[in-house]
């Protein structure tokens, strides 16, 4: 039976102290609204990793990941994080393959495969970030796009490998631009992305595997998103940084 999460990715926001405190308001606020349906994720930049998942090691209703990692297990990388070191601080899971990461920083699909390689051979589950820009929509090449960011990123590795990751669905118009896509039309992909690891995989994997939406998702929203099929949680951005639409969007799922 696949799970509920809702993840907030803080992107390159807030310093040590702001981290601490929205951190400490998101888990006092869990604690009071959330009936335990679901798992709650918060990825904050590097720096706050640490400090979080001690905070959450006497509370497990929310889970630390990071939103990065170097594909290499160590070496000459200045600047850069490896999963050894993101395992050590206490977190559990890694964003891999943003679409801020893809346009930003040019990451393409065979460099994708090796950090999932590193992130699952350190023991962290990856939530692997898939999904098409407004042209690729527009041109209705989409699931061509998504196919083949699976095949070329994911489909590689072996079944018991896979059945660990977390798929995010990322429509790339929709990221920060207030745009959303319709539920129709998010169930619609979520619904060939699972269609896609069943014919790759088993029918039994691809019914287990969780597929968070990312784009946009908001407390208005999200309860008509989540309540498609196959949508199992989001993967929440600007809205994550506000504790208290951030748990209204993690409520959706007490009902």
């Amino acid at each position: 039976m696949r799970k509920n999460i809702v993840a907030g990715n803080w992107k390159m926001n807030l310093d040590h102290a702001a981290g601490l405190q929205l951190f400490a308001e998101i888990v006092n606020l869990v604690k009071v609204d959330v009936n335990g349906n679901q798992e709650v994720v918060v990825c904050p930049p590097f720096i706050h990793l640490s400090s979080l998942a001690e905070l959450v090691k006497s509370n497990s209703t929310v889970s630390i990941g990071a939103q990065n990692c170097h594909h290499a297990d160590s070496g000459a990388y200045t600047g850069e994080i490896s999963a050894a070191m993101i395992k050590s601080t206490g977190a559990e899971y890694v964003i891999i393959g943003h679409s801020e990461r893809r346009a930003f920083f040019a990451e393409d699909d065979l460099l994708l495969a090796q950090k999932l390689d590193i992130v699952l051979k350190n023991g962290l589950t990856p939530i692997f970030c898939i999904g098409e820009t407004l042209e690729q929509r527009n041109a209705g090449t989409h699931f061509d796009v998504i196919e083949n960011q699976l095949k070329e990123a994911a489909f590689h590795l072996e079944e018991n490998q896979f059945k660990n990751l977390v798929l995010a669905y990322e429509p790339v118009w929709a990221i920060g631009t207030g745009l959303t896509a319709t539920p129709e039309q998010a169930q619609e992909v979520h619904a060939f992305i699972r269609s896609k690891v069943g014919s790759q995989y088993s029918i039994q994997l691809a019914n287990d595997l969780t597929i968070l939406y990312g784009g946009s998702c908001n407390p208005k929203n999200a309860a008509e998103l989540f309540g498609q099929e196959d949508i199992d949680g989001g993967l929440i951005g600007g809205a994550s940084l506000k504790a208290r639409d951030f748990v209204d969007i993690i409520k959706v799922f007490n009902s």
